[in-house]
């Protein structure tokens, strides 16, 4: 089972593909540099709650939605169904 830090990397890396920017875009727009986003993409490492904020305004999203986890996924990208 994943932990939170890397379960919000994935959440913040799954949002940058969505807008389709590489990291060095991504980055730029939220005022990190790219080696910290690949830290946080990766799980290594977390935002502070004041870079929370801050990417919440620039994404115009809650801070909620960021750590709005979808179901666990396989190596293939797919949702797990239920069974």
């Amino acid at each position: 089972m994943a932990n939170l830090r890397s379960k919000f990397g994935l959440r913040l890396k799954t949002i940058r593909l969505r807008l389709a920017m590489t990291q060095e875009q991504f980055s730029e727009l939220i005022g990190i540099s790219v080696d910290f986003l690949s830290l946080i993409e990766r799980g290594v490492n977390a935002p502070s709650f004041e870079k929370l904020e801050q990417l919440s305004e620039k994404l115009k999203m809650p801070v909620a939605a960021l750590f709005t986890f979808e179901e666990s996924t396989s190596a293939g990208g797919r949702k797990r169904g239920r069974r």
